[in-house]
């Protein structure tokens, strides 16, 4: 059975020291760290000793990629993403998570496919390249925001994640993503959505992605990378509500990426 992990984006608007507590206190795997999310997850040093203290290893390091992480470790995305491979080896991690370029990122996106082929090589380090989707200005109008393009099946990338909240809004089926990735699938976001043009990152099972079954596709395929919840928990009332929501979450991934033994 493939580790589940914890991003520390899930903790929001809660630190990523939290996070590294929820993940220990609920029996999680590993962490996945949001670089950006606060002031902590820049820091490799705190980062390390986080996981030292709670004895849960960092298994991935997400590049700062979002739109309100543009300036997080300056404005240069190549810089930007050699720095998350050295927090990523540092860490004891072999995979940072990446996304595309957005379209007016023209220089960058150019030689991305090449670019990030060639980090692998010189850093040792999986850059999984994560599946995004149209900008939707309604149900049935879309912009394309990203180059080369927002599913990353499509490329030559070696190493992939699929995001099932980021597949809802683009109404893609996660289990033909996966076969279309094949071996090249190393990461998942677990996760969930209603197919609404908002990234609402659900706990899975209540939207409509079908993340039991895409789950034990992984499980009959083999699946050997990663599983990482990452979810919204923003509207919790409180840490107690938040924990129900991480433990649920632990508890479907489990349950469903378990491999049936005859």
């Amino acid at each position: 059975m493939a580790r589940v992990g914890l991003s520390t984006v899930s903790v929001y608007p809660e630190s990523s020291a939290h996070a590294f507590s929820y993940a220990a206190s609920l029996g999680y795997d590993s962490i996945e760290v949001m670089v950006g999310i606060d002031a902590l997850s820049q820091q490799t040093a705190a980062i390390k000793q986080l996981s030292e203290h709670h004895g849960v290893p960092v298994s991935a390091v997400h590049a700062p990629c979002l739109l309100f992480t543009q300036r997080v470790w300056g404005t240069e995305p190549w810089g930007k993403l050699e720095r998350s491979a050295d927090m990523a080896q540092a860490l004891g991690a072999d995979v940072v998570v990446v996304h595309p370029p957005f379209r007016w990122q023209k220089q960058y996106a150019a030689s991305f496919v090449d670019g990030i082929a060639a980090l692998e090589s010189s850093t040792g380090i999986r850059f999984a390249v994560e599946n995004m989707y149209p900008w939707r200005a309604s149900s049935r109008r879309g912009m394309e925001m990203y180059l080369p393009g927002w599913d990353p099946s499509e490329e030559s990338y070696a190493n992939m994640t699929i995001d099932l909240s980021h597949a809802s809004i683009a109404h893609s089926d996660v289990i033909e993503m996966a076969q279309r990735m094949g071996d090249r699938l190393r990461h998942i976001h677990l996760t969930d959505g209603t197919g609404s043009a908002k990234d609402e990152h659900l706990v899975p099972g209540r939207g409509v992605m079908n993340a039991a079954g895409f789950l034990r596709h992984l499980a009959s395929v083999g699946f050997d990378g990663e599983i990482v919840l990452e979810i919204n928990t923003r509207k919790c009332k409180d840490a107690v509500e938040r924990e129900a929501d991480l433990r649920e979450s632990l508890e479907f991934a489990r349950e469903h990426a378990r491999v049936d033994v005859p």
